[in-house]
């Protein structure tokens, strides 16, 4: 289990292995443990009445609705029957707490909710007797509520609205929506006298089916994308180069151009003013301190210019490794067509997970023990106790959880690469290498993806917790600590992108070698140390690219909007519905071309691994693409073209040194 182990390194082959052993077994234990943990809760919350409360709804007296009931010691009015009462009904349903989200009213379980409004106490005696449903507390006769004087405090605020049960949750909600104007009035004043507002909403409600069809085409756009990025990649990383080097000649030259021009100016100026004052003021300091700091600006940008052509100049061959990265990617979405339903499968598996999350958070929020309120005598049920880190317990694994599904998408992309990379006649890949990506990790690798998302989870817990600190401590804090808090959160997001990184080529290597997660990780860092400036410039121009692809996607389906919208001549306000547009198709986008950028990952490691332990020779050919192939053989032209280049240069020296021998040699002899 643990990452620094100290024995001898096995030889690694470096090929997709055909007998394979489980790896990370520990891992897969405590996290199947933990997974039963979540399911205890769940569990738990069913069995002591936490999700019949939520469903079914419970009154002030810790009643649930809809069944019979067991006393609760110290509280009046429980252990009721309420088998013929199935629905909850509060005295005040306006009275709410936003604060606690939740309604500071009296809740009474009722046979039926009222179906109309009861304006007067007598209303309510004739509801009760004809429906038998009292909507006053339990221990007020029906056929006396005009009389009784507990009618203030015990019944409900007149008028009753006429109200309507929820479908699954049996709650009496008022059919009046203006019922919530208190909490509301602002919005809906806001909503009325906005004729603008108005206008947008209307808009997006009678152009639906084209914001339907727009994000269809975002969604058909970026699957094409995919296929296509290989032929245009080169076009936009030249693009991507103009426009960089442009850029930083044309921001330094201004620069110089204003500092010049602010110091002629201010020689101009202080020449004047030495004349008629004939001593320097104030005013010539501020000047010289402006043109200081200009002439800093400037020289810090001709710097960072040169060091930026610099390293442009090295690793423009390197360049050339990213674009033909991009073209043998787009092939393997050819040879892999199921790559592009990952996204689905992953996002599909991340909703259901997140909403049993909510459902059973819900649950432990009607969970616990019964407390009776001091403030408003009405009882809740709260964990106390060691129930308290349930919610906790419950918190971890959201994040672990949802990292594990996403680890499991990056694991099965790196599977099928791997399995196509190492694959010499493309003709023999298995009929779909994407599910026996999918069974090799289930069968033997969720132990290694599962302590890969726990590494993750332990960075980004403290991020979180730090976030919230900051949130609860905004306007209270000094400066110093802000600034700390914040740095902090930087480093801890800076941590967790290069472990997220790590972690994805710790995957490959695992479907490389079936290594434990640790050998793994190790083995792949060795190979990124290695390839230092070839990691860089991938992870540079290749995620511009990636996201030149994404503004592609998006201002493509902004244009077909616009001329969609602008046909339909009905439709006076259509920005609303094309900015909902543009945000589906860059998430979109962003969700498909993040498989891209996983496939551009892995084939790289595969071809680093290839060009390692491989030189071309019988009995150790490459495994890599001819895209691949062509520049590895550019290299070593350029290579030999340098190294003939400097036996020349160094050979007319020795030709030197020799005629120098050769002439000094009878010289010698005659003496």
């Amino acid at each position: 289990m643990g990452c620094c182990g100290s024995a001898e390194r096995p030889k690694r082959e470096w090929k997709p292995l055909e007998d394979r052993s489980c790896t990370d077994l520990p891992w897969f234990l405590l996290f199947t443990l933990f997974l039963v943990g979540m399911g205890g809760i769940c569990g738990f919350t069913i069995m002591t009445g936490g999700a019949a409360r939520l469903v079914f709804g419970y009154d002030s007296y810790g009643n649930t609705c809809g069944q019979r009931n067991d006393p609760i010691e110290g509280v009046r009015l429980s252990g009721l029957d309420h088998t013929d009462r199935k629905f909850v009904f509060f005295l005040d349903p306006c009275n709410i707490d936003i604060i606690q989200r939740k309604i500071k009213s009296m809740a009474l379980c009722v046979s039926q909710c009222p179906t109309e409004e009861l304006a007067t106490y007598f209303d309510l005696k004739r509801f009760a007797m004809i429906n038998g449903s009292e909507l006053c507390s339990y221990e007020l006769p029906g056929h006396k509520y005009p009389q009784l004087p507990e009618r203030f405090e015990k019944c409900p605020k007149l008028p009753v609205p006429e109200s309507k049960a929820l479908p699954v949750f049996n709650r009496c909600t008022p059919v009046d929506i203006s019922c919530y104007a208190k909490f509301a009035e602002a919005v809906i004043t806001f909503v009325s006298d906005n004729s603008m507002l108005n206008r947008l909403i209307a808009g997006v409600a009678a152009s639906k089916e084209i914001i339907v069809g727009l994000c269809l085409l975002a969604l058909v756009l970026s699957m094409i994308l995919m296929v296509i990025i290989r032929y245009i990649s080169a076009v936009l990383v030249w693009i991507l180069t103009a426009l960089v080097v442009l850029g930083s000649l044309g921001g330094t030259s201004v620069l110089w151009w204003l500092y010049i021009d602010y110091r002629m100016t201010m020689n101009e100026t202080m020449t004047k003013d030495l004349i008629e004052t004939e001593e320097p003021n104030d005013g010539m300091k501020t000047t010289k301190d402006h043109a200081q700091g200009l002439l800093i600006y400037a020289v810090s940008a001709t710097v960072f210019t040169g060091i930026l052509l610099l390293l442009m100049l090295f690793m423009r061959k390197r360049v050339a490794l990213t674009i033909a990265l991009f073209h043998v990617a787009g092939k393997v979405f050819i040879h892999l067509p199921l790559l592009v339903l990952l996204p689905f499968c992953t996002f599909l598996a991340l909703s259901l997970f997140w909403v049993y999350w909510i459902m059973v958070l819900l649950f432990l929020g009607t969970t616990g023990n019964p407390e009776e309120n001091e403030d408003t005598g009405l009882v809740e049920f709260r964990l106390t106790g060691s129930l308290q880190y349930m919610t906790w317990y419950h918190a971890v694994g959201l994040i672990w959880i949802s990292e594990f599904i996403l680890a499991c998408q990056q694991m099965t992309v790196a599977g099928a690469v791997v399995t196509y990379y190492f694959t010499r006649d493309k003709t023999k890949l298995p009929v779909t290498p994407i599910l026996s990506s999918v069974l090799r990790l289930a069968r033997y690798h969720l132990g290694t993806v599962a302590k890969g998302s726990f590494i993750i989870t332990l960075v980004k817990i403290p991020r979180l917790i730090l976030i919230y600190i900051h949130n609860q401590l905004k306007g209270k804090e000094n400066a110093c600590a802000r600034c700390m808090l914040k740095t902090c959160i930087c480093c801890l997001w800076c941590l967790e992108k290069c472990l997220n990184y790590l972690n994805q080529n710790a995957y490959a290597a695992t479907a490389i070698n079936s290594t434990n997660f640790c050998t793994s990780a190790r083995d792949a860092f060795m190979i990124l140390v290695e390839n230092a400036l070839r990691v860089a410039t991938i992870n540079t121009v290749g995620d511009f690219v990636l996201f030149l692809g994404k503004i592609l996607i998006v201002t493509c389906t902004a244009f077909a909007g616009v001329l969609a919208l602008n046909y339909q001549r009905d439709y006076t306000e259509w920005i609303l519905p094309l900015i909902i547009v543009c945000l589906f198709a860059f998430l979109v986008a962003h969700c498909f071309l993040s498989i891209f950028e996983i496939v551009v990952d892995v084939l790289f490691l595969c071809f680093a691994i290839d060009t390692k332990y491989n030189n071309g020779t019988p009995g150790r050919e490459f495994y890599m693409d001819k895209a691949l192939m062509e520049f590895v053989e550019n290299s070593r032209r350029s290579m030999a073209m340098e190294e003939r280049g400097r036996s020349k240069r160094a050979r007319p020296k020795e030709d030197v040194e020799l005629t120098e021998v050769k002439a000094m040699a009878p010289g010698t002899s005659s003496a």
